[in-house]
């Protein structure tokens, strides 16, 4: 393979500015690591999104080869327990942020962090899943870890039509939950509706800092928004409720009071997917194959792209003009 030559999108730092181009490498560009994987699919998601278009801080060094996750087949791997021929699934690990990622054919990672794919799933079906997927099943994990169960009363999703949560609405539904949606454009909701969403969410009132103590409303929540959004969910959760928190897309900063958690017991749990030790993540990928049906994931992927139309539709992502999920691929 040394002489071989394969396409990849990568980011090239130019004053301030963030070049992204698709461009022919070989084998010898890839990093040093002890896994070679041919990638058949990656997605789109918003942290790539910032990324790709230089709008946010993602990007630690240059050049890079952007994408978070991606899934494939070994061609070859110091690690026994991954021999050639396996598929594989990666999410996280600082991967298309301070290692190269998934928008590229080929690609050289570590073997720790690589997930084999569980039985039942495709490459394009776990980028369908993908990042985005892998995080709502965590969140939903930690719901229930806390006591949650869909007797406990009604279960709100931010950001529902985006890539996290229509996996959470549509799994959560799945389960016997009923989901509120939260969306912020009412185009979209006959779509989270279609994923199982029971009723929506919407108003002014998202828009505006909360009182510290609102009406309650709901016993669990899964969050990617944050800010006065996640502030809002935090002033209206039920006595004890619990709220899982996984995304920024609307802001970093959190303007709220510790009221909702000493006046309500309200449970703020943090959850993270991209340094998840190892042998946690496998019983993730397996519930997904389970509690998601395969059908709805057609569903949730929005469009497919190849590698030269990443850019515009990281433009577009960031912009509010996709749902679900974006799959890219490679070839």
């Amino acid at each position: 393979m040394s002489n071989a030559s394969f396409k990849a999108l990568v980011l090239r730092e130019e004053g301030k500015a963030t070049r992204a181009e698709v461009e022919d490498l070989d084998f010898a560009a890839l990093p040093a690591l002890d896994t070679l994987v041919k990638i058949d699919f990656s997605t789109l998601n918003y942290k790539d999104a910032l990324a790709v278009t230089g709008q946010g801080k993602i990007v630690r060094t240059w050049p890079l080869v952007p994408g978070i996750d991606f899934a494939g087949t070994v061609v070859e791997s110091a690690n026994p327990a991954l021999p050639a021929g396996t598929q594989v699934v990666l999410t996280g690990w600082s991967v298309g942020e301070k290692y190269w990622g998934g928008y590229s054919q080929y690609q050289r990672v570590r073997s720790e962090w690589l997930v084999p794919l569980p039985r039942g799933l495709t490459t394009r079906q776990a980028m369908m899943i993908g990042t985005a997927g892998f995080t709502a099943m965590l969140c939903i994990d930690a719901l229930e870890a806390a006591g949650v169960t869909p007797a406990s009363g009604p279960v709100l999703v931010t950001g529902a039509a985006g890539g996290v949560g229509s996996v959470a609405t549509a799994i959560l539904s799945r389960l016997g939950y009923a989901v509120t949606a939260l969306t912020g454009n009412p185009a979209k909701e006959a779509y989270v509706k279609g994923l199982g969403a029971s009723a929506i969410a919407n108003g002014p009132e998202w828009s505006d800092p909360p009182r510290a103590l609102e009406t309650q409303r709901w016993s669990a929540a899964v969050d990617t928004v944050g800010s006065k959004v996640l502030a809002r969910v935090l002033a209206e959760m039920n006595y004890g409720g619990v709220v899982a928190a996984c995304g920024l897309a609307g802001g970093a900063d959190l303007p709220t009071s510790v009221m909702p958690f000493i006046l309500r017991g309200v449970n703020l749990v943090g959850v993270d997917s991209v340094m998840r030790p190892t042998p946690a993540r496998l019983p993730a990928w397996e519930r997904i194959v389970e509690v998601l049906p395969m059908d709805v994931l057609e569903t949730i992927t929005g469009k497919t792209v190849p590698l030269a139309g990443v850019k515009a539709a990281a433009t577009d992502m960031l912009s509010g003009q996709l749902r679900g999920r974006v799959l890219v691929d490679v070839n």
